[in-house]
C-alpha cells in the first residue's frame, strides 16, 4: 500500500466531500455554462476544450505513478483542436465542411503526433507509453468532442442543457438517496459509497429531468425524455465507476485538487464523458435538427 503523508483530516460526513466548497464551485461553473449558452456559445466550447486539456494532464500525471509516460503535449493540443474543430465544422455548410472528416482528421493527427513524439525516447517502454497516450486520447478528447457536436446541431444550447442536467440530476439524486437511504453497496470493491438506493434516486431524478427537458425544451414526446434519462443515468453511473477503477488501480483518491470540494476536473467529467456520445446519438436520432 502506498504511504500517504499525514495531513489534518476534515470529516465531511457520509457525503465524503467538502459540501460548501463543492456547492460554490458547482454554482460558479453552472452560471458560466448558462450564460455562455445564452449569449456566446464559443465561450462554452472554450470551457469544454480547457476542461478536456486539463483532464488529459490529470490522467497523464496519474499514469506516471505507474511508470507510463504519455505524449501529453500533442495530446493537449489535439484535445483543443478536436473540441473546437468539431464545433466549428458543425456550424458550416455540410457540403463544404464535413464534421465527421474534421473530427476523424484531428483525431488521427493527434494519434500520429503522439506516436512520433515518443520516438526519441527509444524503444524501451515505447508500447507502454504509446498505450497510455492512446488511452487518454480515446477517453478524454474523443468522448468529449460529442459535447461540441451536440452544441453545433439545431437547438444546440437546449441539447447541451438536457444532456448536462440529466447527468447532474443523476449525481444529485444518487447523492441524496445514498446519504439518506443507502444500505446496499452497488460495487463495494470499486466505489464503497455508491449504493443501489442511490442508483434508484439517480434514475428518478435523471428521468424526471429528461422528461421535463423533452417536453418543455426539446419539444418532443415525453418518452424521448424517459429514454434519455434512463440511458444517461445508466452510462453516467458506469462512467463514475470506470474512473473509480482507474483511481483504485493507480492508488489515488482524487485525480487532483483543481476544483475545491470536487477533486480534479476528471472527477467531474467522469460521468459526462461517457454519457456524451450516448446523449448525442439519442438526440441525433429522436430529436429533429440533430
Amino acid at each position: 500500500m502506498t504511504d500517504i503523508p499525514v495531513q489534518p483530516v476534515r470529516d465531511h460526513g457520509r457525503a465524503g466531500r467538502d459540501l460548501p466548497a463543492a456547492i460554490a464551485v458547482g454554482v460558479g461553473l453552472g452560471a458560466y455554462i448558462v450564460l455562455s449558452l445564452l449569449f456566446f456559445k464559443p465561450a462554452f466550447v472554450g470551457l469544454v476544450a480547457a476542461a478536456l486539456a486539463i483532464g488529459a494532464v490529470e490522467i497523464h500525471q496519474a499514469l506516471q505513478k505507474q511508470g507510463m509516460r504519455s505524449a501529453i503535449v500533442p495530446i493537449v493540443i489535439g484535445s483543443v483542436a478536436i473540441a473546437t474543430g468539431s464545433y466549428l465544422a458543425g456550424k458550416q455548410d455540410p457540403a463544404v465542411f464535413s464534421t465527421t472528416s474534421v473530427l476523424l482528421g484531428s483525431l488521427a493527427l493527434t494519434v500520429l503526433a503522439s506516436l512520433i513524439w515518443r520516438m526519441p525516447g527509444g524503444s524501451t517502454g515505447y508500447v507502454k507509453d504509446a498505450s497510455a497516450s492512446l488511452f487518454i486520447i480515446a477517453y478524454v478528447p474523443l468522448l468529449g468532442s460529442f459535447a461540441a457536436l451536440m452544441l453545433a446541431g439545431g437547438n444546440g444550447g437546449t441539447r447541451i442543457v438536457t444532456f448536462m442536467l440529466i447527468v447532474v440530476m443523476n449525481d444529485v439524486g444518487g447523492y441524496i438517496a445514498g446519504v439518506l437511504f443507502g444500505k446496499h453497496p452497488m460495487a463495494p470493491k470499486i466505489s464503497p459509497k455508491k449504493s443501489w438506493e442511490g442508483f434508484v434516486g439517480s434514475l428518478l431524478f435523471g428521468t424526471a429531468a429528461g422528461v421535463c427537458m423533452a417536453i418543455f425544451g426539446l419539444g418532443v414526446p415525453f418518452w424521448v425524455g424517459i429514454i434519455l434519462g434512463v440511458a444517461l443515468v445508466a452510462v453516467g453511473t458506469c462512467g463514475d465507476l470506470i474512473e473509480s477503477m482507474i483511481k483504485r488501480d493507480i492508488g489515488i483518491k482524487d485525480m487532483s485538487s483543481f476544483l475545491p470540494g470536487h477533486g480534479g476536473i476528471m472527477d467531474r467529467l467522469d460521468s459526462l464523458l461517457i454519457a456524451a456520445p450516448v446523449a448525442w446519438l439519442i438526440m441525433y436520432v429522436l430529436v429533429p435538427g440533430g
